[in-house]
């Protein structure tokens, strides 16, 4: 199985796109040193919604490391960000520009079979969870859970904000239940921005269908924010608590308000 699916009693599914590590052994052979140490991962993302059982969230956790296949990407391979730089379906360099392949990168075959084993079944999941979701409560919430270094000068300028609400510039989420989440952000001692230099990647903008009662939106956390991000990227408790605690309160303003309306 590619991913993990926890049932959930809320009209809340929060995905996990990037939190997996598993590599196939035979791809993994083909990788450099830097890229077998997967530094592109949403580290301890899960943990940071230890929260999601008590809400009655469902949550969709993927297995494979994006370098595998990334599940937030448009299969088709259209850029997210056009004019700007980003990484691929099947990417070939890591954030830092580094080539993850010292041998052998993925063929038309090997893409092919990666969404058949990999991207297809997160996405019949995804997809089949959030109509199930609607069928039952008449409507449905994503929140796509990401992470990414604070400091990434490929993709933005300087420091990135905490909490980085992203909502396809207002096409995915009634701006209702946004603008509820972005108060709670706000009134947070963490610095936040709504749609800034990431607005939501392809499941955010694939699933986000407010005229059909599905709403997205898609939470970018900067990884200063809850762990040792530079060294031994080992969770900081103190920091994972304040933070969680505030994605709490931001989940129930998601939940609240969507009964509103």
């Amino acid at each position: 199985m590619s991913f993990t699916l926890r049932q959930g009693r809320a009209p809340l599914l929060i995905s996990f796109p990037h939190s997996g590590t598993a590599v196939p052994s035979e791809v993994s052979a083909r990788f450099t040193p830097t890229a077998q140490a997967l530094p592109d991962t949403d580290w301890h993302v899960p943990a940071l919604y230890d929260m999601a059982d008590d809400l009655g969230a469902w949550t969709l956790e993927a297995h494979y490391s994006r370098y595998v296949i990334d599940v937030n990407r448009d299969p088709a391979g259209t850029s997210l960000y056009p004019g700007q730089s980003t990484t691929t379906l099947c990417p070939l360099d890591t954030f830092a520009g580094d080539p993850i392949y010292a041998h052998n990168p993925p063929d038309a075959d090997d893409i092919a079979h990666r969404k058949a084993s990999v991207f297809e079944p997160y996405h019949h999941a995804l997809a089949s969870t959030l109509d199930r979701i609607r069928e039952t409560h008449g409507f449905a919430l994503l929140w796509d859970a990401h992470s990414i270094r604070s400091v990434v000068p490929r993709f933005f300028e300087g420091s990135l904000p905490a909490l980085n609400l992203g909502t396809a510039n207002g096409a995915s989420c009634h701006p209702l239940l946004s603008g509820a989440v972005a108060e709670v952000l706000a009134a947070s001692d963490f610095d936040s921005v709504v749609n800034g230099r990431f607005v939501g990647g392809y499941i955010t903008r694939h699933y986000g269908r407010p005229d059909d009662r599905i709403h997205a939106v898609q939470m970018e956390i900067a990884q200063s924010a809850y762990m040792d991000e530079s060294g031994s990227l080992a969770l900081q408790p103190l920091k994972q608590r304040a933070l969680s605690a505030v994605l709490a309160r931001a989940l129930d303003a998601y939940l609240r308000e969507a009964k509103k309306i």
